[in-house]
């Protein structure tokens, strides 16, 4: 699987502690394992994210992204549940 990020993910990964970080790498490398792996709470989306799916790094802090195709995804958003949903 590929995984794509949108330059604003990039940008609030640079702005993350090292430990979210540190969090981040590990729930990607599960996320390319096992997309719905229990501990990612692999869930769909609706509202202003209609279609596109969210996993958890940290207990508040979230990626959203869209299936692109079988074997591509785009990550479109990086932040906590307040940052992104409210």
């Amino acid at each position: 699987m590929r995984i794509l990020l949108h330059r604003n993910v990039k940008k609030r990964y640079r702005k993350l502690s090292a430990s979210e970080r540190r969090r981040f790498k590990e729930r990607r490398d599960l996320f390319l394992g096992d997309p719905f792996h229990p501990l990612l709470n692999n869930h769909q989306l609706q509202g202003d994210y209609q279609g596109y799916r969210s996993i958890n790094i940290t207990g508040d802090l979230r990626a959203v992204y869209e299936e692109l195709d079988s074997d591509t995804v785009h990550f479109i958003a990086l932040g906590t549940h307040t940052e992104l949903y409210e």
